[in-house]
């Protein structure tokens, strides 16, 4: 007996509703198009007709933030115009945000760029007056308080992430440590300074200034940034590997040890390394505790320090006669302290890659 062939399947009326619903769509590339006309209308206004460079910019935005969308609509439609409006507003907000950094950036570079050279990161400020000298003292100073803040910061920092996630919970003690955590977190660097200042004047007396008591600053600014980075990154690591190893029978803290921290060791580090960098431009703090000196000195525990933020503070406030070999010092100093900001960022960015999961690159 033959089986009967199943009936066809019906005829979707989706696509002919599709069909139906299909607009004019503007060529690819049409936003790219409308902003080089917005360059253009913007160039010619402020360079043909001598209008000032923000009504100039003004008038070139409207061609792509009203004109555009406009059109948009006349061929498109309101949804699709509605689409290309929202995407213009959010594109305008980011290059608006852009606008600070890049300025920075770019007068950063442009009045430090001729002060490096071999003189200015090899010779100190010791007997200099006008031109020469350079930042090798306030470079030590910089790597030595910092290194300082990092050895007593890191490990208390870590180790209070590591009470809160295995073995606070959610307890009185994790809570009010999460609560004085958030509460120094929001402390103004001025108020470190001035807290470690008082810390060591108890002990050595008034007008005392010492790099170690700059470390204490900075640490104290520090400290929270690597608790709760550290806690978030702990988090992050799945329970099963952790009941995983208690089945096996192996203690908590080896646990922790073996499996718990090398799993967010990318994490860590990345939190650490930014931990770092954030702390590592403060002026406030440095300026009370540690001062400023023209020769160069390694020694923690002895006399005044300098450092690339209050050298760059210090030249622009002092400059002496004639000022514009200090301006340029400071300006150097400044650059160093960026290019250093963002050594230190990339270094997290390559751990954070080299470390973490393939699948996770």
């Amino acid at each position: 007996m033959t089986t009967p062939a199943p009936p066809a399947p019906e005829r979707d009326a989706a696509p002919t509703r599709l069909r139906s619903w299909h607009q004019p769509q503007l060529p690819r590339g049409s936003g790219w198009y409308a902003l080089a006309l917005a360059v253009v209308v913007a160039s010619a206004l402020h360079a043909g007709l001598d209008l000032p460079l923000v009504p100039s910019l003004l008038a070139g935005w409207a061609v792509v933030g009203i004109g555009f969308p406009i059109l948009s609509y006349a061929i498109e439609g309101r949804r699709k115009a509605i689409d290309r409006l929202v995407t213009i507003g959010v594109s305008s907000a980011f290059a608006l945000a852009m606008v600070p950094l890049v300025s920075i950036l770019w007068t950063v570079l442009k009045n430090g760029l001729p002060v490096l050279s071999a003189e200015f990161f090899g010779y100190s400020m010791r007997n200099v007056v006008g031109e020469g000298g350079g930042i090798y003292h306030a470079i030590w100073g910089t790597v030595l308080i910092t290194a300082a803040a990092a050895v007593m910061s890191v490990p208390l920092g870590l180790l209070t992430a590591v009470y809160l996630v295995e073995y606070g919970g959610d307890g009185r003690l994790a809570k009010a440590i999460r609560f004085l955590v958030d509460v120094m977190t929001g402390i103004p660097s001025i108020v470190a300074g001035l807290f470690a200042y008082a810390l060591f004047v108890v002990f050595f007396g008034p007008g005392v200034r010492m790099g170690l008591a700059g470390a204490v600053a900075l640490t104290v600014l520090m400290t929270p940034v690597v608790v709760r980075s550290c806690e978030e990154m702990l988090q992050l690591v799945p329970n099963e590997l952790r009941e995983a190893a208690y089945a096996l029978g192996v203690p908590r803290w080896r646990a922790i040890v073996k499996v718990v921290l090398p799993t967010a060791l990318a994490g860590l580090v990345t939190g650490i390394t930014l931990a770092v960098a954030r702390v590592i431009g403060e002026t406030a703090p440095l300026l009370i505790t540690v001062g400023i000196t023209d020769s160069t000195n390694v020694n923690l525990f002895d006399g005044r320090m300098a450092t690339l933020p209050v050298f760059t503070y210090s030249s622009i406030m002092s400059p002496g006669v004639p000022p514009e070999p200090s301006i340029a010092r400071a300006w150097g100093a400044a650059l160093v302290l960026m290019l250093i900001v963002m050594v230190l960022n990339l270094v997290a960015r390559l751990v954070t890659y080299f470390f973490s999961p393939k699948d996770k690159r």
